[in-house]
């Protein structure tokens, strides 16, 4: 079927108003091959709290944005190739239910579908295009996954040393390895995670241990001590999802 649709005039309109939606700042969709697999609103359960995503499936890839007018403007748009996806299990979260995760090298996280069946349709959707990507490329499921991140409310206090409570002086930041929300004296190391940056990322002290204890060793500073300046980067480096 998805064959069949690639070159369709309909299929190709489809993707077309999808772009036009994300305007000049959204990235091009249309390319040949491409079939738009289906489209809805999920919650997407962010570092702040959880927020309604449009997102768009692709035969190959997985887009989403924020809903700025539904179904005529969309924001903020991310990209993330179906190849490097892998669909893991989410307990409910309180009123939030039917969820699961999206796992990749880069980033992962939750989302919520507003029906049980509208979760497995999804589900189903996106393991069948992963799976016929890698079949037709050859290679192996993406084995490293990016944590995911706990969110602020669920941690009144630093999720590694138990004591630190979060306040507006003390602010809350998230281990890029582990994901736990954790205080600025708990997470003053840097370590590069070469799948999900260029340049060395914030890691807790427990996660840093881990890391450096194998060698590799890659920090903040030729010493190993927390750079001047290190507090004062604020969490846009947690950009995920303050800004998403």
């Amino acid at each position: 079927m998805v064959d069949r649709l690639a070159h369709s005039e309909a299929n190709s309109k489809r993707i077309a108003l999808v772009e036009s939606c994300f305007g000049a700042a959204g990235q091009p969709l249309v390319i040949s091959g491409r079939v738009l697999i289906g489209e809805g609103v999920l919650t997407k359960l962010c570092r702040k709290k959880p927020k309604a995503r449009q997102f768009f499936l692709f035969n190959d890839i997985l887009v989403y944005g924020n809903i700025v007018i539904q179904k005529k403007k969309y924001n903020k748009q991310h990209i993330i190739p179906l190849e490097s996806v892998t669909i893991g299990t989410q307990p409910d979260e309180g009123d939030l239910r039917n969820g699961w995760l999206i796992k990749t090298p880069t980033k992962s996280f939750a989302v919520f579908a507003a029906t049980a069946t509208e979760k497995s349709e999804w589900m189903n959707h996106i393991e069948k295009c992963v799976g016929d990507l890698l079949e037709k490329s050859g290679k192996a499921p993406t084995g490293e996954h990016a944590a995911v991140w706990v969110p602020d409310s669920e941690a009144n206090c630093c999720m590694r040393c138990q004591k630190a409570k979060f306040t507006a002086v003390s602010r809350r930041h998230h281990c890029r390895k582990c994901g736990f929300v954790v205080c600025g004296p708990c997470s003053d190391k840097k370590f590069l995670l070469a799948s999900q940056s260029s340049k060395p990322v914030r890691v807790c002290e427990y996660c840093y241990v881990q890391l450096t204890s194998g060698g590799g060793l890659q920090h903040s500073d030729s010493t190993g001590r927390r750079s001047s300046n290190f507090n004062n980067v604020s969490d846009d480096e947690d950009e995920d999802d303050s800004s998403d």
